[in-house]
């Protein structure tokens, strides 16, 4: 068994702008930085889909026109694997530009000038609506030890023989509640509560679970052979077994 410590701590809450515009991005991220969150920035379709991809934000503000790839394309893609909430901006004003923004995926829709105060209360809004289990609202603090794999969640890093392994955000919630709990099964929809935040009753895509577990079991097999084994319980969740072969 690990040796496991948690305690309460607030979680900060993650928000991806992405805009060609810089003033956009600066007023944006300095806001949205002074009340709380954690603010990732994207200049183009296909820089916002790298971010996307690697921090898992919990929100994303999205640029219809962008260059790379538009607002449009970054929605479809990111709606193939999450159902992240998505506030799209356009300098498009026709009715026929906004619904298909919402046809797409898109949660709301604001056009260009837009008031950055109205923004910040649609995002309280949607973030607040989507979160109210707040479950996996604690850092878990102390070091779990699996064989020679250390999981430090204080400072949220994971070592095995004083080597680093790089986990993204998400990617280290889930590595941390499965190993708090080691050959006990988790259910995808427990993992979307208390790592993505969604309540029992929300709507959601559980294939979400499945693209970032595999993207976590790929990494720890990679770094770490077979110390860390995740397995598929079919039908149900995910188990996490310590120096055991089998089927992933």
């Amino acid at each position: 068994m690990p040796a496991f410590m948690s305690t309460l701590n607030n979680h900060q809450q993650s928000i991806l702008v992405a805009d060609d515009e810089v003033p956009i991005r600066r007023i944006l991220g300095t806001r949205l930085s002074k009340i709380g969150y954690q603010v990732y920035t994207a200049a183009d379709g296909v820089e916002a889909l790298d971010v996307f991809y690697d921090q898992c934000p919990d929100l994303i503000i999205l640029d219809v026109m962008m260059p790379k790839l538009d607002g449009y394309g970054v929605c479809q893609a990111v709606r193939k694997t999450s159902r992240v909430p998505i506030i799209m901006l356009t300098a498009l004003s026709e009715v026929k530009d906004r619904i298909t923004g919402l046809e797409m995926g898109a949660d709301d829709y604001m056009v260009k000038p837009f008031s950055p105060k109205e923004l910040e209360s649609r995002v309280r809004c949607i973030l607040r609506r989507l979160s109210p289990l707040k479950a996996f609202n604690h850092q878990m603090t102390g070091v779990i030890e699996i064989g020679s794999v250390q999981i430090d969640t204080d400072k949220r890093q994971v070592f095995r023989d004083h080597e680093r392994v790089f986990l993204t955000y998400k990617e280290f919630n889930l590595l941390a509640l499965l190993a708090s709990r080691p050959g006990e099964t988790v259910s995808r929809q427990e993992l979307l509560q208390k790592v993505w935040e969604y309540n029992k009753d929300s709507i959601v895509d559980t294939r979400t679970v499945d693209v970032h577990m595999s993207r976590l079991r790929q990494k720890l097999k990679e770094k770490l052979g077979e110390t860390i084994l995740i397995h598929t319980v079919r039908g149900v969740g995910f188990t996490l077994k310590h120096g055991e072969s089998g089927p992933l």
